[in-house]
């Protein structure tokens, strides 16, 4: 018997989520040149990299991301749009800790001809992927146009990064005590302050963003941002400013999900072009990671359909008096092969 973890579990249940909306499974290699990883650190959750030198005398890596993988390896006409999943374990040091894991990771790419339609798309199936995960969730939208607007009203002199770094944190005293210091005047950054302010339900603020956006000329982004969240439940939706993530890879729309056993984000992700134009690609990007390891958690937190969900291949008298044991006090779902649309507690494939 081999009993599936958690995260396996939901993996599989992801996977076909992706696929039902066209996404092809993608596969690559456990590891790629670390010229690759070099070049784009600040991309990555983790500096820490497992390096070791081929055959050839080449410098390789464990990969520890797959958005840049796949970017390197797919080429795919400006015209075209390519759909890609995957499901594949990646090797780095786990947020707040201190050690190299092997983590599964799992996510979607659009490459290519990306239009409005195809980013509502993705942040459809962010949602839906957060509540594959638990029913209590939210996914918190973001403009990385709009806040580049409320910066470039700013002297090139300030510090972008530590204006970044304060948004990211909500610190709004931050930031004013900051362009204060540096003599700006209050009615610069006052259209960025309130964007960092203002965040919620996207019907119960439109009115407020729309008179901020007026003063920082960017209502054709904000009409962008609600075109591609329009189709999308708003009970479980937000827009909130303090989504932000490295403008030398981002641009346009991003976005993290939470759920509310967990503290911190299990799902990024967003525009890339950025980063497109960085590896040399004409075409545009966005998608998105679901951070597996984060959930281990939820486990025993779910309200579960059945306890147990057996998957075989034959039958067996093995299989039937392990079964009929375990029906005695569980709830027990049998099958041979695995019903993504029930939640179990427990899925056990069987082997004699």
């Amino acid at each position: 018997m081999k009993t599936l973890r958690y995260d396996e579990y939901i993996s599989i249940k992801l996977r076909e989520l992706y696929t039902s909306f066209g996404y092809s499974l993608y596969s690559m290699s456990k590891f790629e040149e670390y010229d690759l990883y070099s070049k784009n650190k600040d991309f990555l959750i983790s500096d820490y990299v497992i390096t070791f030198t081929d055959t050839t005398g080449k410098l390789m890596a464990l990969k520890p991301d797959v958005t840049l993988s796949i970017i390197k390896n797919t080429d795919i006409k400006e015209s075209l749009i390519e759909k890609l999943c995957y499901n594949e374990k990646v090797y780095r040091v786990k947020r707040e800790g201190d050690s190299f894991k092997e983590i599964m990771q799992t996510g979607l790419e659009a490459i290519g001809d990306i239009d409005s339609y195809t980013i509502s798309e993705v942040l459809y199936l962010a949602m839906k992927s957060l509540n594959q995960i638990s029913s209590n969730y939210n996914l918190d939208v973001s403009s990385m146009d709009i806040i580049k607007k409320a910066l470039d009203v700013l002297p090139k002199s300030c510090d972008r990064s530590k204006l970044i770094k304060y948004i990211g944190n909500k610190s709004t005293h931050e930031i004013k005590s900051y362009l204060s210091s540096e003599n700006i005047d209050e009615s610069l950054y006052s259209p960025l302050v309130s964007l960092v302010s203002t965040s919620g339900k996207p019907s119960d603020i439109k009115a407020e963003l729309e008179e901020i956006v007026s003063k920082i000329d960017a209502k054709a982004e904000l009409d962008k941002l609600y075109n591609v969240i329009d189709e999308i439940k708003e009970e479980n939706t937000r827009i909130d400013f303090s989504v932000i993530l490295d403008p030398n890879y981002y641009n346009g729309i991003v976005f993290r999900g939470y759920v509310s056993e967990i503290s911190e984000s299990i799902l990024s992700g967003g525009e890339y072009n950025n980063l497109m134009k960085r590896m040399n690609k004409k075409s545009k990007g966005v998608g998105f990671a679901v951070y597996l390891d984060s959930i281990d958690s939820l486990d025993t937190l779910e309200e579960y359909d059945f306890d147990y969900q057996i998957i075989y291949k034959k039958d067996s008298k093995e299989l039937r008096k392990f079964v009929f044991s375990l029906q005695k006090d569980n709830k027990v779902y049998v099958a041979k092969e695995i019903n993504t649309k029930i939640k179990v507690r427990e899925v056990i494939e069987f082997k004699e």
